[in-house]
């Protein structure tokens, strides 16, 4: 019995931190859990829209988007800029009674708002055309999308130049009863985020803004809808 005892001491001394035997490393520390995966996963997710170029955390009670990912490339943001824009397109890879058809946003008084933004992806025109999925598409209020949203996309594509790439997760911000549109009842959000960050950098910077009419829009600053990152939530 104590031969045993004394025998199972060593091997966890040997095992980690002994110092007559080399040590297999040790690393008791938590695995980083990369920032995207903390929001698009199987919890959050009634499905995972998969579109090469972006990843959509989507529910089917809101049909709508919860969250949207993708990388941008310092390289290819700038590259070609095709300026003729798709048509709106139903995403197929949805049942047809828990997707968004184009007609739900005429006369609601809502913009159809990009999550992935087309000018982020204008430099093909399979990248861009993804783009037009309903999937990725939000209500939006007119001058939030036209005037402020806008901004903060510009800033993303300019800071992916400046460091060679940005990783963007944005989040949409729904309350516990939100507003719904057209046919399909397609839910409106409170607001929405826009994470912007590049782990090899330790960059990181996020931002939210309210989905309501503003009537500064055209004078609203980008520095005003800065948020503490550890704010950030569905």
């Amino acid at each position: 019995m104590t031969k045993t005892l004394i025998f199972a001491t060593t091997l966890f001394f040997i095992g980690c931190g002994s110092t007559q035997v080399t040590p297999p490393k040790c690393d008791n520390s938590t695995p980083k859990v990369d920032m995207k995966n903390q929001f698009i996963n199987d919890a959050n997710c009634d499905t995972i829209v998969d579109k090469e170029f972006f990843e959509i955390c989507y529910s089917y009670d809101y049909k709508a988007a919860k969250s949207v990912a993708y990388r941008l490339d310092g390289d290819l943001v700038n590259e070609t800029n095709i300026k003729e824009r798709p048509l709106f397109y139903e995403e197929e890879a949805l049942e047809p009674n828990k997707r968004a058809k184009y007609s739900d946003y005429t006369n609601s008084g809502y913009d159809r708002g990009h999550l992935a933004p087309d000018a982020a992806f204008d430099w093909s025109r399979e990248s861009l055309k993804a783009t037009y999925s309903l999937a990725n598409i939000i209500p939006q209020v007119p001058e939030v999308n036209q005037d402020m949203w806008v901004k903060v996309e510009k800033y993303a594509r300019d800071k992916a130049v400046e460091l060679g790439a940005v990783n963007i997760l944005n989040i949409v911000k729904y309350s516990s009863k939100p507003k719904h549109i057209g046919e399909d009842k397609i839910a409106v959000s409170k607001g929405f985020y826009k994470v912007l960050y590049n782990e090899d950098n330790g960059y990181k910077e996020c931002y939210y803004y309210d989905n309501k009419p503003n009537s500064n829009s055209g004078s609203d600053t980008l520095a005003s809808h800065k948020v503490n990152c550890n704010t950030v939530s569905y």
